[in-house]
């Protein structure tokens, strides 16, 4: 079993930036692909960015692409986003996650293909 949880949301002005953390605990994260999922309110739970667990590869999703930044320190089983230039559309729980089947180099961007999902950190974004 893996555990992971989220810190590191908050309230923000829009233009604000945030880096929400996610700390893995039960097994090593070294083979498991990370993704971050969100969910607004009044939404469906969306793909927000994803690493592979060889941590080449990442994806985003278009609303995201050239603000955030997803990252993966295996040696200390921790998942990072880096939230730069935030709009109150960012406004939603953040969720984190991890897949135990992905091949080395993909991308996991279907949220029923991962296992293990943390508690949600909440980030809300004022204008």
């Amino acid at each position: 079993q893996v555990q992971l949880v989220e810190s590191g949301g908050g309230l923000v002005q829009a233009g604000g930036s945030l880096r929400l953390s996610c700390a893995a605990s039960g097994r090593t994260l070294t083979r498991y692909a990370m993704g971050w999922f969100r969910q607004g309110p009044g939404k469906e739970r969306e793909f927000v960015c994803g690493i592979c667990w060889g941590g080449g590869t990442t994806s985003y999703a278009d609303s995201v692409k050239g603000r955030f930044t997803i990252s993966r320190d295996n040696a200390k089983n921790m998942l990072y986003l880096q939230m730069n230039s935030l709009k109150p559309e960012d406004t939603a729980v953040y969720y984190c996650a991890a897949d135990a089947d992905a091949p080395l180099m993909r991308v996991v961007v279907r949220s029923y293909e991962y296992d293990y999902w943390g508690q949600g950190t909440q980030v809300t974004v004022s204008s």
